[in-house]
Order: C-alpha cells, then structure tokens, then sequence
C-alpha cells in the first residue's frame, strides 16, 4: 500500500486518496465495533436499544458506561467488550495516522537523502 523508501514521494492528491482509504476502512471498523456493542449490550444486557447504542458509544470511546448491568452474562460481555474496544480504539487510530506519519518519515528520509552524498 505504501511506498517503499527508495520510490519518490506520490502526489497530493493520490496522498488524499490514501487517507480517504484509510478513513472508510476505519469507519468500518468503527461502525462494526459499535454495531457488536449495541447487540450485545441489547440481547445480553438487557437494555433497551437507545441504553445500548450509548453504553456502546461511551465504551468504545473511552469514556465509560453509563448504565449499570446487572446481569452476569451482562457483566461477562461488557468486561469483554471493554477490552475489545481499548483494541479496536487503537487500531482505528493508527489507521487514520498512518498515512500521515508514513508521508512525514517518506518526505524527511528523501530529504536526508539529498544530504547525504554518499548515499
């Protein structure tokens, strides 16, 4: 997906294209993510879909549950699905970084490149 180091830097403009890329694949992560949470937190916790859409919005988040679960099978998927968002949470970041970071380091290798003579 990215070039390698020895290939010239691409255009603007396939650049944007990259983070478009990177930005739908994220939001589909994002929205299946979400979409486990709202389930699990409706069928296995008991609450009602509006209930389960935020507990899951908040959780994946980061921000913490709203309301309590009271269940045990509710309280087994909500630990689970705490640490399936930490996850997920990452994973989104780092895809919508990515191509920045990875054009920043292209960029200053090229130009470290050009310094260097030898090279």
């Amino acid at each position: 997906m990215f070039e390698s180091r020895k290939e010239k830097l691409i255009p603007f403009g396939r650049f944007v294209s990259r983070l478009l890329q990177s930005l739908a694949v994220a939001g589909l992560i994002l929205a299946a993510a979400l979409f486990v949470g709202i389930l699990g937190y409706h069928f296995i916790a008991g609450l009602d879909w509006v209930d389960a859409f935020l507990n899951a919005a908040m959780i994946l988040t980061g921000m913490g549950p709203v309301d309590p679960v009271t269940t045990p099978g509710g309280k087994l998927f909500a630990s689970a699905y705490a640490l399936f968002s930490g996850v997920a949470f990452l994973t989104i970041v780092a895809l919508l970084l990515a191509p920045i970071v990875h054009r920043f380091l292209h960029r200053f290798h090229l130009e470290l490149g050009r310094a260097d003579p030898d090279r």
